[in-house]
């Protein structure tokens, strides 16, 4: 095996010393520009390239962040997820522009422990969550542990950190106004874990939208359940067999509106004239469903490069302020 070409190689080759082979690699004004320009070519012809393990280790630093995914009991939305999909390769394309990696895990809401190995123990320079519960003891702890790091979703009452994301709630609001304006009359919602920030936020907009619309809020048309197309699949069956006159259904994600349409499909009920469908995101996919979905579109790329940078404007010790990013109703033929 060829032995690495250290800095004091370079320095020897130079005939400076490594002190001067360091400043110089770094560009630094000190060194003058034809000191620094033969320093680089002989760097360039050895090869040479620095020990990054090593300035991390003086520096206490990883170049590594950490895109954790929280789950409930023994739910859990898979990694799969079109949804999940998307944000993390907006996540991945904007950490390459850093020079990092990432790290991708699932942690479970109910404990702490994972805070010890990714902060206390120093694996990553930073998190971002992909959302999180009602009352998130994670991130409790994160706070008091002073770590960085950037959560997705909209900006709650009384947030003291970072966060990055669409109002579910109005968003939510939107989808059921739409079907109530399209003169729906029973329209069902299908969540995902209901101690969820997002599934609680879409469920308070689902209130919010069949009040707007003069519809009473029927508990019984009320279904949670795992962020997968069998379990919305399932939750079907559950609301036809409630509500046999459901005429419209608002899904938590569009993973899950995939699955309710299919069933649907199945039990030849036609989708969009007979029951109307409304999915949350607007997966690349949705479009080119069988209808096309109806959708609240997130900006996912956007939101995913976002919150890397607001993550790296905590790490370079700068204040960052929460974003709460538009969201759009897009009218397919589901709901039609």
């Amino acid at each position: 095996m060829t032995n690495r070409v250290t800095i004091a190689d370079v320095a020897r080759a130079a005939g400076v010393s490594t002190s001067t082979v360091s400043r110089a690699l770094n560009n630094h004004a000190a060194i003058p520009e034809h000191t620094r320009q033969q320093i680089q070519r002989v760097a360039s012809e050895m090869r040479y390239r620095p020990d990054v393990r090593a300035r991390n280790f003086r520096l206490q630093q990883s170049q590594t962040i950490a895109t954790l995914f929280p789950y409930q009991d023994a739910s859990r939305r898979p990694i799969s997820d079109p949804f999940y999909l998307e944000i993390m390769g907006a996540i991945t394309d904007e950490l390459d522009q850093y020079g990092y990696d990432s790290i991708i895990a699932r942690v479970h809401i109910e404990t702490d422990d994972w805070c010890n190995r990714y902060v206390l123990d120093k694996r990553v320079d930073g998190i971002l969550l992909i959302d999180r519960a009602l009352d998130d003891v994670g991130i409790h702890t994160l706070q008091a542990l002073d770590a960085k790091f950037v959560v997705w979703g909209a900006k709650l009452p009384e947030q003291t950190y970072v966060s990055v994301g669409c109002d579910s709630q109005a968003g939510a609001r939107e989808a059921v106004r739409h079907l109530g304006q399209m003169g729906r009359q029973r329209i069902g919602f299908i969540g995902g874990f209901e101690r969820m920030v997002e599934t609680d936020a879409r469920r308070q907009g689902y209130a919010a939208g069949l009040t707007d619309c003069g519809l009473p809020v029927d508990e019984a048309l009320v279904v949670f359940t795992d962020f997968t197309p069998d379990a919305a699949q399932n939750a079907v069956h559950t609301l036809l067999e409630r509500a046999p006159d459901l005429d419209g259904i608002f899904a938590c994600s569009d993973f899950m509106a995939v699955g309710v349409m299919e069933v649907l499909r199945q039990m030849g009920r036609e989708v969009g004239r007979e029951i109307a469908v409304v999915g949350y995101d607007d997966i690349s996919l949705a479009a080119y469903c069988s209808p096309p979905l109806t959708t609240i579109h997130q900006p996912i790329q956007q939101g995913g490069r976002l919150m890397v940078q607001k993550l790296f404007e905590l790490l370079d010790g700068h204040a960052a302020e929460s974003v709460v990013l538009p969201h759009e109703l897009m009218v397919r033929k589901s709901s039609v």
